[in-house]
């Protein structure tokens, strides 16, 4: 597996325990809906969220949010709506965007942007 796949399950992998310490609740990770992906659905109350995890071990390319670009938005917008028909239960939907650094397979600095795009 290339280092940057590799990279991309370690991120994924620590955002999931970090919204479980935040007592959210993790509906699905890598859902799928045709070509497009979701990495995180998870939940909070009676609120559906949709996450796009980012994580990058320099920042020689820039943040790693700043890869969730209009086009990785649209994706998730249209996967987003996939899903909110098969399960339309929730009070609100939002995206959410985790953005992790890593130094040495370490955290370096997580951050969360809850309601980062509609």
């Amino acid at each position: 597996m290339s280092k940057h796949n590799e990279t991309g399950i370690k991120g994924e992998q620590i955002a999931i325990k970090f919204l479980l310490k935040k007592s959210y609740t993790i509906l699905h990770s890598n859902w799928r809906f045709g070509k497009k992906e979701i990495d995180i659905i998870a939940k909070d109350n009676n609120t559906l969220i949709f996450i796009e995890v980012k994580t990058r071990r320099s920042l020689n390319f820039g943040y790693p949010e700043e890869a969730v670009d209009t086009k990785k938005q649209s994706f998730m917008k249209i996967a987003a709506d996939a899903y909110s028909i098969d399960n339309p239960d929730y009070d609100a939907l939002r995206f959410d965007v985790i953005s992790i650094i890593l130094e040495k397979d370490a955290v370096k600095e997580i951050v969360h942007f809850e309601d980062a795009f509609y």
